[in-house]
């Protein structure tokens, strides 16, 4: 078949189009999402010492949020679970703290993350259906509650959060 400029014009209107709807389709499935952040950890090895903190501003305190611990790990991570301390501080000073284990493989030792060569990225529901009573910043501090006070294979902490419609 031989390219004509009716043809080269036809194809640059149809990847316009193919762009245009994955760009709209990206920030579609976003809309919900409050925060989404990702701390990697240096030298993939996690210090008892070094709390992830996240600053999180509020500003719907009528919507019910669902959060979202996240974690990623390579495949020498030798536990198949994580245990951390998550302690969450509202705008008007009230803090809670909570012990949280987060399994990260199952009992054959198969990952549950989803991966890309040895490393893998997991969401783990911690509070769902859950309403912000103040609007302001929330802390969000996340620490590893493992005896180890130097955790190998763990790559990256993160929190999202994400309004229910």
């Amino acid at each position: 078949m031989k390219k004509t400029k009716e043809n080269t014009g036809n194809m640059k209107y149809k990847s316009f189009v193919f762009t245009i709807s994955v760009i709209f389709l990206l920030t579609a499935c976003n809309k919900n999402r409050v925060f989404h952040r990702f701390t990697d950890i240096p030298g993939n090895k996690w210090l008892s010492k070094n709390i992830v903190h996240y600053d999180v501003p509020i500003t719907d305190t009528a919507s019910s949020h669902n959060v979202y611990i996240l974690i990623r790990n390579n495949a020498n991570y030798k536990y198949s679970n994580l245990y951390l301390f998550v302690t969450i501080t509202s705008p008007a000073g009230f803090s809670v703290r909570d012990t949280v284990e987060l399994t990260l493989a199952d009992k054959k030792g198969r990952w549950l993350g989803k991966g890309a060569a040895d490393l893998y990225t997991s969401r783990h529901p911690y509070k769902m259906n859950i309403r912000f009573p103040y609007r302001g910043i929330y802390t969000f501090d996340i620490e590893q509650a493992l005896w180890e006070t130097e955790l190998k294979n763990i790559s990256g902490v993160g929190l999202q959060i994400e309004r229910l419609q």
